[in-house]
């Protein structure tokens, strides 16, 4: 690959979390029995018209308001027509040559580093059906997902690898998230991508002809999909053959693309305005008000964690990956705990037990955030050490109960009294002479006498305490 500059533009289809579809009044939920979740617009019936769901318009606004993108205050639909069994009309409502939003950037990381990928567009669309094919003989035509409200984002051909796409795409589903447009579920076909793919000589700044990929549903898919078409297209350059522009399906369990169809241009769609929907207006007063609406986005949670809060980096990207993680971790800071060792509860032990918390709240978790930051005071004054504290957060979770009510009803408190501890300190090194004779030597031996107090105390003596005094003792 030395030879080639791998050239990537990204096409996100984002299922917009709506009630009811864009045109009409049936239900957006995914799961419901096939061909239940219909009307007569979503089925194409003669004399249904489409009314506009205005919730739709809003997602698409606030969207393009979180990545920088000029809002279009006043734009149209179009139809854009092909023969497809799960399209009952014969066309699609989109939005042509008049996007609801233009430009824009999807800010992430990879490996750490700052990127940066500008969009075309974005653009507002109904979802066409889903095709079920049941053996070789025949097809199913589930209409459930037909008009399911969708934003397509179009990026420029700026992505430079498999892995830079997979991360672009997990950004995009953070994003929807944060601002409550979408839940983001590939598995479900919430979102899905279509990626462009060409390969250049290495120093040129033509673009390669491209080929398609259409609707890789998961991160992997993405990233390998890719991956396999960049190393497919070399091996045909490397021949002497030429690249033929195309639409191709991903096969994971192959690992594979394969040919679909020849890619069709614009123009055999036959995109002419919508007659039956009026423009769509975005007042300043409603786009106003959209954008006073907008959360704390994640890059800039990141910034603030890194920043102010003195995170690291990774442990920083860990929790701005889920909105719900990091107001809650934000909530346990706000309730007195230090960032850094809520950090590490919240990634090392909250995480461990919700697994993937979307849709929680902070009322939904075992231990709210006032008594993770109760836990934390409890470790800096010395009434727990950590691997107590460690022991207590499982009780504050199975049992729904605060540290300080476990600790007092247990009696689990750290022996941290210097009088107490001494004693204990003097008895362990008197039974074990041996060893105290050989400590110049062996230094480890440390670690022996530690382990004999800390049994001594049932677990509960202050470490750096018994560590100092047995420094004292040992010498």
């Amino acid at each position: 690959m030395t030879d080639y500059e791998v050239v990537i533009g990204l096409e996100v289809h984002v299922q917009l979390a709506t009630r009811s579809k864009i045109f009409s009044w049936s239900s957006a939920a995914f799961g419901a029995e096939p061909n239940t979740a219909t009307d007569p617009v979503c089925l194409g019936l003669p004399g249904a018209l489409p009314v506009l769901n205005q919730a739709v318009v809003d997602a698409a606004v606030r969207l393009g308001l979180a990545v920088g993108s000029k809002i279009r205050q006043r734009c149209r639909f179009a139809r854009k027509h092909y023969f497809y069994p799960d399209l009952p009309k014969g066309f699609q409502i989109s939005q042509f040559d008049e996007p609801i939003c233009e430009g824009g950037t999807v800010r992430f990381r990879l490996r750490g580093e700052p990127r940066e990928v500008r969009l075309v567009r974005i653009h507002l669309e109904e979802d066409a059906g889903k095709n079920i094919h049941a053996d070789s003989s025949k097809s199913l035509v589930d209409l459930n997902r037909a008009g399911v409200p969708l934003c397509e984002i179009v990026s420029e051909p700026e992505v430079r690898s498999a892995d830079e796409a997979a991360e672009y795409v997990r950004a995009i589903r953070t994003m929807v998230r944060y601002l409550g447009i979408g839940d983001g579920n590939m598995e479900e076909g919430s979102l899905r991508c279509d990626a462009n793919v060409s390969l250049r000589p290495r120093g040129t700044t033509t673009l390669g002809t491209k080929t398609e990929i259409k609707n890789m549903n998961s991160f992997k898919n993405v990233r390998d999909a890719i991956e396999h078409e960049v190393k497919r297209q070399a091996a045909v350059l490397d021949g002497g053959g030429r690249i033929v522009q195309e639409t191709r399906l991903w096969d994971p369990g192959r690992g594979v693309t394969q040919a679909m169809r020849s890619k069709e241009q614009a123009h055999d769609y036959r995109y002419f305005p919508e007659p039956d929907l009026p423009p769509v207006v975005v007042s300043d007063a409603a786009l106003a008000a959209l954008r006073s609406s907008l959360p704390e986005l994640p890059e800039d949670r990141f910034v603030r964690y890194t920043g102010p809060l003195g995170l690291s980096q990774q442990d920083a990207g860990v929790l701005v990956a889920e909105r719900e993680i990091a107001a809650y971790f934000d909530a346990v800071i706000a309730a007195g705990a230090p960032a850094k060792r809520a950090a590490n509860w919240v990634i090392n032990d909250v995480l461990a037990r919700v697994g993937d918390a979307r849709g929680l709240g902070a009322a939904d978790l075992s231990v709210p955030p006032a008594a993770l930051a109760e836990l934390c005071r409890l470790v800096d004054d010395g009434t727990l050490s950590g691997k107590l504290a460690k022991d207590v957060f499982g009780r504050m979770w199975s049992e729904r109960r605060t540290a300080a009510d476990i600790v007092a009803t247990e009696g689990l408190a750290q022996v941290s009294d210097g009088g107490e501890l001494e004693d204990i300190c003097r008895r362990i090194v008197a039974e074990h002479p041996a060893e105290a004779a050989r400590f110049k030597e062996s230094p480890k031996l440390m670690g022996f006498f530690v382990g004999q107090i800390m049994k001594a105390t049932g677990g509960k003596g202050n470490p750096k305490t018994i560590n100092e005094i047995l420094r004292r003792l040992l010498a």
